[in-house]
């Protein structure tokens, strides 16, 4: 029986092409997820990003979803949000071939329900694992069939339905697609928009020639900020791999952080819904909350990852949410995250005003931040132990465990240390009011867990 420990993750498949996911395990894939949702749906629908190995993928995947008598609808290249949307406006399940921000030699299958409701280890992931594992069973039956279908024009127009840029200013933006998905979509999304885009990258590419597609990464985004402070340009931005997480940076070229962003439009979200819920994750900044309870709004805090994200915001009806990893969650888009969406929104905001980009995040942006520190220890529990024993001794302190360990200190700053779950490795976010106040603060909590 094959194993499938080592790539099926909490969120999504994913491994190295050749060596842990070929055609014929895609196809098993696809036969067991057909079982998994043959109850509630007659039909899936397809997409892959520019990926050399994702048409081979999907359509392997294709035919074991037929081969169980299924139907499918494929969309071709597509960015992940686009295949959410296509999930969404079907009412169908879905699966994206993607590795996102991965090298090369990776790719993957990010799956969910109809209305592009998620798809993760304790919602069906770890039963498609085992009926791989175990044997899929043949289909005694008629196949299904495979239909095309071209969503990209449609999945345009809805993005720009609910985000009006009619009344902008003219911008001058700089995009970089990292070669990715972004290349496809950006130029059918912006067309007739009073946008001026200086494209960077946007050949299809899926050995990502230029950089990683990653913009979380700071020696990504160098291109892009040397390229909005060559132009003169509003603004820049930067899409990973699939497309469907967004960075910004301001007309100086400096980053603008998903915490102001995440706070940027979910003003915007609460002037159309007063009194609306919106959800940030426990690495945000804490400036977040503090600026939707200031707009009327009501905050409510999860654990990181997008699973928790949609959960909660199915459970309150939330019309917004954002992680600090540029994942922007809208209700108005099935729940689904959309770094597109969150884009046109900083552009409105942007083309509504007069003054710059760095002016306007500013209001959104109270406290200097860390960004995410790694390391690697042999043990995690013992090391976070040592960190919780360590401030907890200490007066004023406020210690959490909804998602590792979130410690805040009496000076307002705090900081959250979490295991990874695929690799020996502590993550720490650190946020205090200015830049030495962050660096002591890491310096402390780095001296107990490298110790």
């Amino acid at each position: 029986m094959p194993d499938l420990s080592g790539i099926v993750k909490a969120y999504d498949i994913r491994g190295v092409v050749g060596e842990q996911l070929d055609a014929a395990l895609v196809r098993d894939l696809g036969s067991a997820f057909a079982l998994l949702i043959k109850p509630e749906s007659d039909a899936i629908v397809i997409g892959h990003d520019m990926r050399d190995s994702s048409p081979e993928l999907s359509a392997a995947f294709a035919d074991g979803v037929t081969s169980q008598g299924l139907d499918v609808v494929t969309i071709g290249l597509a960015s992940t949000d686009q295949l959410y949307f296509a999930s969404g406006s079907l009412n169908l399940p879905g699966a994206m071939f993607t590795a996102s921000h991965n090298p090369a030699k990776y790719n993957g299958i990010k799956l969910c329900r109809s209305g592009a409701a998620p798809v993760g280890q304790d919602s069906g992931l770890a039963e498609i694992r085992d009926t791989v594992e175990q044997g899929v069973p043949a289909f005694v039956g008629q196949r299904g069939s495979v239909t095309e279908k071209d969503v990209l024009t449609d999945y345009a127009a809805y993005l720009r339905k609910l985000v009006d840029l009619s009344g902008s200013r003219p911008l001058k933006v700089v995009v970089d697609a990292g070669n990715g998905m972004g290349g496809h979509t950006v130029p059918t999304v912006f067309a007739g928009l009073p946008i001026e885009v200086v494209p960077m990258y946007f050949e299809l590419d899926g050995t990502f020639p230029n950089h990683e597609a990653n913009p979380l990464d700071p020696k990504n985004i160098v291109d892009l900020q040397a390229k909005v402070r060559e132009e003169s340009a509003d603004a820049g931005l930067a899409f990973d791999g699939d497309a469907d997480r967004c960075f910004v940076v301001d007309e100086r070229g400096e980053p603008v952080s998903p915490s102001a962003i995440t706070a940027l439009v979910a003003v915007r979200e609460l002037e159309k819904e007063p009194g609306g819920t919106i959800i940030h994750n426990l690495i945000t900044s804490k400036g977040v909350p503090e600026i939707v309870a200031e707009h009327g709004g009501k905050p409510v805090r999860t654990r990181v990852g997008h699973s928790f994200i949609k959960g909660e915001m199915a459970k309150t009806g939330a019309i917004f949410g954002g992680e600090h990893s540029a994942h922007y969650y809208f209700r108005d888009f099935w729940r689904a995250d959309t770094g597109m969406l969150a884009a046109l929104h900083v552009l409105a905001a942007l083309g509504e005003q007069s003054g710059p980009l760095s002016e306007l995040t500013a209001e959104y942006s109270r406290y200097a931040a860390s960004g995410e520190i790694n390391s690697t220890v042999d043990d995690q529990v013992a090391r976070m132990m040592a960190v919780k024993d360590a401030f907890g001794a200490r007066d004023g302190v406020e210690i959490d465990e909804l998602d590792g360990l979130t410690v805040r200190l009496p000076g307002g700053g705090w900081f959250n240390l979490r295991p990874s779950n695929t690799e020996p490795l502590l993550r720490l976010n650190v946020e205090a009011a200015d830049a030495e106040a962050v660096r002591a603060l890491t310096e402390d909590v780095l001296a107990i867990v490298r110790g």
